[in-house]
């Protein structure tokens, strides 16, 4: 099973594609949201979305400035104020 996941700027779609887990910066603290997540709405702070491809495999961290993070039966999306890198 696969997460399917969205980083959105106000500009463009940035990803869609599926993963393993992504932890998110929340303001209240960093969350792993894996398939089958219980559906959240969370603000984001400005720090790195870390994206993991495949289960024990290597981390990819994407740089976002604010914006929010909603889990839901279609996945994660992340709407990103701005995207660094």
């Amino acid at each position: 099973m696969a997460l399917h996941f969205e980083l959105v700027t106000p500009e463009k779609l940035i990803r869609s594609e599926d993963v393993h887990m992504v932890v998110v910066p929340g303001t209240e603290g960093d969350f792993g949201v894996l398939e089958g997540h219980a559906p959240v709405m969370s603000t984001i702070r400005d720090d790195a979305l870390t994206v993991y491809k495949t289960e024990g495999g290597q981390p990819e961290e994407i740089q976002v400035r604010g914006g929010f993070a909603e889990v839901g039966d279609a996945g994660l999306t992340v709407l990103a104020e701005k995207v660094e890198g």
